[in-house]
């Protein structure tokens, strides 16, 4: 196996064939997954004819390797994806209100993958709950190591959180009933600005217009406020040349309109500024909690979660994953929609610079939702017959064209 070797800490130095990890997932993961693999390694073969392949490496997590070590998440798993460094992985179970914690933040954490990157755009073709779909084309970078999610958290009658009420009263005159369970929600400058870099880095990269912080400080003074003044700040001293503040732009829109636009929302008047003001906004930078809702309801505008990709980035290692849940009922029934796993495979071959076949697999998948090729959660709307995964694999595969 020929592994990504990590040079100088932060650069990638990827081989012509590199062993990159795949977990199949949960539910509909195995399906998905299969019809992904295969549509990413016929994309190399149009892009490079054989010049560049992927020696793909099973990973097992989730269900399947509980079955077989007792251990959702083996150790021995994490030492593979480790070495693989870039990885690809289908839907997780996540049990509600009880039961393990949740393996995708496990993974986010063990790596540190802080970023949490999804971009949503419209595809002609796909059904929309709105009348300007094709408005919306938006990345949102989540930080992923912290806020909520970090699962600081105890049960309302456990001895640990009789503490915690015990000491905010002493201490701080904190009065809390003994029936109240309690969440930390910790947000650090260090996390908070190497996402915010991590955008606006994005952004410039990519010729995009505007950088967003949402962020609820208007209550949380000292936690998301801190978060957007901590974004501002960043933004100020290292990329001064770069960047303008939306305020600063305003006054003077002609001297400054090669910079990136930085600007702050909050949170709950974001959600109606998406809609209502959908073309306003590009790139996204926010806290856990805020970006988990914000780039599901974007999401929503152009048909749904099943056509949303996502990436779980860090300084070096990412593994990039399907947005959407297990759909258990639909497991084994060569139904369900790969789009997003396929779109997230999209992200990895541009994060590890394939540029070429990425942009085969992509082109494809836009043609065949404008020749309206779709599975069953689509085909429903429009009422026309649905593919199989499998089916709408091989339609994606036949609209590939080779680089020219």
């Amino acid at each position: 196996m020929t592994y990504i070797e990590i040079k100088e800490g932060t650069r990638l130095s990827v081989p012509n064939n590199p062993t990159i990890g795949y977990i199949e997932g949960d539910g509909i993961g195995p399906d998905i997954t299969k019809a992904t693999l295969y549509a990413i390694n016929s994309s190399l073969e149009f892009a490079y004819k054989g010049e560049r392949s992927i020696e793909w490496q099973k990973v097992m997590v989730g269900d399947e390797a509980y079955e077989k070590t007792g251990k959702r998440l083996p150790q021995e798993s994490l030492e593979q994806l480790r070495r693989c460094v870039v990885s690809i992985k289908g839907p997780l179970t996540t049990p509600v209100g009880e039961g393990f914690r949740s393996l995708n933040v496990t993974l986010r954490q063990y790596f540190d993958l802080y970023a949490n990157i999804r971009p949503v755009r419209y595809f002609p073709g796909v059904p929309s709950p709105v009348k300007n779909p094709e408005k919306v084309n938006m990345v949102v970078f989540r930080e992923n190591t912290e806020d909520l999610y970090a699962g600081i958290e105890w049960k309302y009658d456990s001895e640990e959180a009789n503490r915690v009420r015990q000491f905010l009263s002493e201490q701080f005159n904190i009065s809390l009933t003994p029936d109240t369970g309690i969440g930390i929600k910790p947000i650090s400058k260090f996390r908070s600005q190497r996402l915010v870099r991590k955008a606006i880095q994005y952004a410039i990269a990519n010729k995009r217009r505007s950088v967003t912080l949402v962020h609820k400080g208007n209550i949380m003074k000292y936690t998301e406020g801190a978060f957007k003044d901590w974004g501002y700040e960043l933004a100020a001293t290292e990329f001064r040349d770069q960047t303008v503040t939306e305020e600063e732009y305003s006054k003077n829109p002609e001297a400054y309109r090669n910079r990136i636009v930085v600007k702050d929302r909050i949170t709950d008047n974001m959600f109606q500024q998406v809609l209502t003001r959908t073309e306003e906004y590009d790139v996204i930078a926010t806290t856990n909690l805020n970006g988990d809702y914000l780039s599901d309801a974007i999401a929503a505008q152009v048909g749904g979660l099943g056509i949303a990709p996502g990436g779980n980035v860090g300084d070096v290692y990412a593994i990039f994953e399907a947005v959407h849940g297990t759909a258990p009922k639909y497991a084994g029934l060569d139904v369900a929609n790969p789009t997003s796993l396929m779109l997230s495979g999209v992200m990895m071959l541009q994060y590890i610079g394939w540029n070429e076949a990425a942009k085969v697999l992509e082109d494809a998948i836009v043609q065949a939702y404008k020749d309206q090729k779709v599975t069953q959660d689509l085909a429903r709307v429009l009422n026309i017959k649905p593919l199989k995964c499998s089916e709408f694999a091989e339609e994606v595969v036949k609209r590939m064209k080779p680089v020219e």
